[in-house]
């Protein structure tokens, strides 16, 4: 049987870190054949303790690393990890996640049947639930507020441009490259398209699920959308096939509202009328799929206002990222140049 490595990155995570080392323990492929490789982003918590007191603690594994990354930049932070990982197989894992007991059992076993590169399908969930925060987590995990991403909510099985949480073959690392330190939120997209023209096929299983503890405060969500945004604006002319369409459908709603406000002032109001009738036919879809689901509550009046802001200030994002494209291009081309 293979060996692999569970890689984690993490900066300030003291809160969750337990969390998944608790998960990595839990595994059910064999231990003996587990490496775990943690990476403390110069933390002023105690995220740098937890991980060395978990590598005293946890003998079950074949081999534990604490490594460092000054830098605190996540990239940098997997290119560490992915340089001394000693593994045949690379799993990279989020600090702030929720993996099952069966998480590197099936990633496994797809990788013994001869694929490369595997992952499965990534919802959301949070922490301490309460009715407002079930309504910003409806709002993270519908079509209409995140993504329709295959790789976050495909129901077949099937090769895909990106996923969450997979798992590497060591050799595609070593053909394709590792992450582009200048990439911040976007370092998986352009990563996987580098992968993908290196020949390799992302394979996604729905069965093999795992969970990001989503944002359950609203500045957090708002700043975090807009952060996203912001990158994929910054990526899309240094790397346009990392980016999909409906990566700036926010962008084209916030340069709609933009555009169709001023030709109101022009009496040309039918072009904001339409604008709005569509926007809203969808979020009222989206409000009525979380009835049918039986996931409203008492705050599911909001959900119009939260769609806006999401799509707002994602969209605002990208149109200051690509504001920002010069003087960002210029340091990819050195980058670029260099490697």
């Amino acid at each position: 049987m293979m060996t692999v490595s569970l890689c984690v990155v993490a900066y300030n995570e003291e809160k969750f870190l337990p969390n998944i080392l608790g998960d990595l323990e839990k595994q059910t492929y064999p231990h003996n054949l587990i490496e775990i490789v943690l990476v403390d982003s110069n933390s002023s918590d105690k995220t740098k303790y937890i991980m060395e007191n978990f590598a005293k603690n946890a003998s079950s594994f074949y081999n534990i690393q604490v490594l460092d990354n000054p830098q605190k930049i996540q990239s940098i932070g997997w290119n560490v990890a992915i340089t001394n990982a000693k593994s045949d197989v690379i799993i990279r894992i989020d600090a702030h996640t929720h993996i099952p007991s069966d998480f590197t059992f099936k990633n496994m076993m797809l990788q013994e049947q001869g694929e490369y590169v595997t992952g499965g399908v990534r919802p959301c969930l949070i922490d301490n639930p309460t009715p407002w925060k079930e309504i910003l987590l409806e709002i993270e995990n519908s079509m209409f507020g995140s993504s329709i991403s295959k790789g976050r909510k495909s129901k077949k099985r099937g090769y895909v441009k990106s996923m969450f949480h997979a798992a590497y073959r060591r050799e595609v690392f070593e053909k394709a490259g590792i992450f582009n330190p200048y990439l911040l939120r976007t370092e998986d997209n352009e990563m996987h398209y580098r992968i993908r023209k290196a020949g390799y096929k992302l394979y996604c299983d729905p069965d093999i699920v795992s969970y990001q503890y989503a944002r359950n405060d609203l500045k957090k969500m708002i700043r975090q959308k807009y952060g996203n945004g912001y990158w994929i604006g910054l990526t899309l002319f240094a790397c346009p096939g990392c980016i999909s369409l409906f990566h700036l459908v926010p962008l084209a709603f916030f340069l709609g509202i933009f555009f169709t406000t001023i030709l109101t002032f022009f009496s040309f109001w039918q072009f904001a009328v339409v604008l709005w009738t569509l926007y809203l036919a969808f979020v009222f879809t989206g409000m009525v799929c979380a009835i049918i689901n039986k996931r409203a509550n008492r705050w599911i009046f909001m959900m119009p206002i939260l769609f806006f802001l999401v799509h707002v200030s994602y969209g605002i994002g990208t149109f200051v990222g690509l504001l920002k494209t010069p003087c960002f291009l210029h340091k990819i081309n050195m980058y670029n140049n260099i490697n």
